[in-house]
C-alpha cells in the first residue's frame, strides 16, 4: 500500500509510493523506515536467515566418510610412536638389567616449588641406584634453566646428593630444554658417546630413539609409575611428541643452544678414577 499524503487544504493527495508510481516501487518506503530507525518494518522478521546454524553430517556417505577420516588420523598419530618402539627394540629394561656404562643420563620432568615433581623424583631414585650398584660412574642432570626462578639441573644434582651421590659425579646441562636438545648437547657439548638414559615407561622409547640419531649408543631405564592421571596424561601427550621427535631423528636439527664444548663428564671421570 501506498502513503497518502494531505495537502494543506485537507484534500487527499495523490498516492505516493503506489503499483503504478514507476518511481517509487511498492514496499520502498517501509524498507526506508527501516534503515532510517534501526527497527524492522511492521510485519517483517528481524533476521531473515538462521545465523550459525550447524550442518550435520545426515548421508552415510558423509558418516562414512567422517569415520574414515577418524581412523586415518588415528593411525597417522600412531605411526611415529610405534616406529620409536621397534627402533628401540630390546634396549630397554630395569636398573637391574641395565648394561655397565660410564654415564647416567636423567632427562627433567618438572618443579614444584623448587623441588623435583614426583616423576622426576622417581627418574632420580634410579639413577642413584645405577650410580650404588656400580653400573655408571657418572650422572648427567639434563633440563630447563630458561629462567632464573626455574632451576631444573640444580634441583636434580641437590636431590642426587641427598641420595648419596658425590657432588663431584654430577654434571648438569642446563639447556636440556627438550628430548632432542637434550640427546644432541649430551654428544655434542659433554662428549658421551655410550650411557644409559633414565625416564618413565612411556617416555624412554622416545630418549633411546633420539639418542640414537644424534649418536649415542643409548640404553633405557623405564621408570615404573602407577596408572594414574598422570600417567594417561603422560601417554597421550607421547602421541603427540613422537610426530615432533620422529622429524628430529629424520632431520636433525641443531638444539635451541649449543655453545662451546664443555669438559665435566671427563673431568668427572677423571675425579672417580683416583
Amino acid at each position: 500500500m501506498g502513503v497518502a499524503v494531505r495537502g494543506k487544504s485537507g484534500e487527499r493527495g495523490k498516492r505516493l509510493g503506489g503499483p503504478k508510481d514507476p518511481r517509487l516501487p511498492e514496499g520502498l518506503v517501509p524498507r526506508l523506515r527501516e534503515r532510517l530507525s534501526g527497527l524492522p518494518a511492521p510485519g517483517r522478521p528481524r533476521f531473515r536467515k538462521p545465523v550459525g546454524r550447524l550442518r550435520l553430517v545426515r548421508t552415510r556417505r558423509g558418516q562414512r566418510r567422517l569415520v574414515q577420516g577418524l581412523m586415518i588420523a588415528c593411525v597417522l598419530a600412531l605411526v611415529p610412536a610405534t616406529w620409536m618402539r621397534l627402533e628401540a627394540g630390546d634396549r630397554v629394561g630395569t636398573t637391574a638389567e641395565a648394561p655397565v656404562r660410564e654415564v647416567a643420563v636423567v632427562f627433567g620432568a618438572g618443579l614444584w616449588n623448587g623441588r623435583p615433581t614426583p616423576y622426576l623424583a622417581h627418574r632420580l631414585d634410579a639413577a642413584a641406584e645405577l650410580y650404588r650398584t656400580g653400573k655408571v660412574k657418572v650422572v648427567l642432570v639434563t633440563g630447563d634453566n630458561s629462567r632464573v626462578e626455574y632451576d631444573e639441573p640444580d634441583a636434580m644434582r641437590t636431590y642426587l646428593t641427598g641420595r648419596g651421590v658425590p657432588d663431584e659425579r654430577i654434571v648438569s646441562d642446563y639447556a636440556g630444554f627438550d628430548s632432542w636438545d637434550s640427546c644432541v648437547r649430551a654428544k655434542k657439548i659433554f662428549g658421551v658417546d655410550r650411557a644409559v638414559l633414565v625416564s618413565q615407561g612411556f617416555h624412554i622409547h622416545r630418549a633411546v630413539t633420539l639418542c640414537r640419531s644424534a649418536g649415542i649408543d643409548a640404553y633405557g631405564v623405564g621408570v615404573d609409575e602407577p596408572r594414574d592421571s598422570v600417567w594417561y596424561y603422560g601417554g597421550v601427550r607421547e602421541l603427540a611428541a613422537s610426530g615432533k621427535a620422529a622429524l628430529d631423528a629424520l632431520f636433525r636439527p641443531d638444539p635451541r643452544f649449543l655453545g662451546p664444548e664443555e669438559p665435566g663428564v671427563a673431568e668427572a671421570l677423571t675425579a672417580g678414577a683416583r
